[in-house]
């Protein structure tokens, strides 16, 4: 999946710090929902990925590797793709996600709301 696919999806769930304005995932999190989004957080609001109510399409990881990689580890619903924000790489995350077969993207949404909505 590419960017312009991700961004034709419906359901994100932002993974990081979507409380603080000063903080891409809000800046994210906000961006989607005026986009018409529909979009759950995790992180400063659900402590799980698992706690989404609704089927996922997309996980914007946008927090530090190490949470990034645990709530990863964690995560037992379905989803088609992981965007892995700048600054929320790691070795260990990319070689999870590869090891587990999971979907994944390296790119900004911030980038993909401004080039395909």
């Amino acid at each position: 999946m590419d960017l312009k696919e991700v961004m034709a999806q419906h359901t994100f769930v932002v993974v990081g710090n979507t409380l603080n304005p000063e903080k891409y995932a809000y800046e994210i999190k906000h961006g989607l929902m005026e986009k018409g989004y529909e979009t759950y957080a995790v992180g400063a609001e659900l402590a799980s990925i698992n706690d989404v109510e609704a089927d996922i399409d997309i996980i914007d990881l946008c927090i530090h590797p190490a949470k990034g990689l645990k709530l990863m580890q964690e995560c037992k619903k379905p989803f088609k793709c992981i965007v892995i924000q700048p600054g929320a790489e790691s070795d260990e995350l990319i070689a999870y996600l590869n090891e587990a077969g999971l979907p994944y993207i390296n790119g900004c949404l911030l980038v993909g709301m401004r080039l395909y909505c």
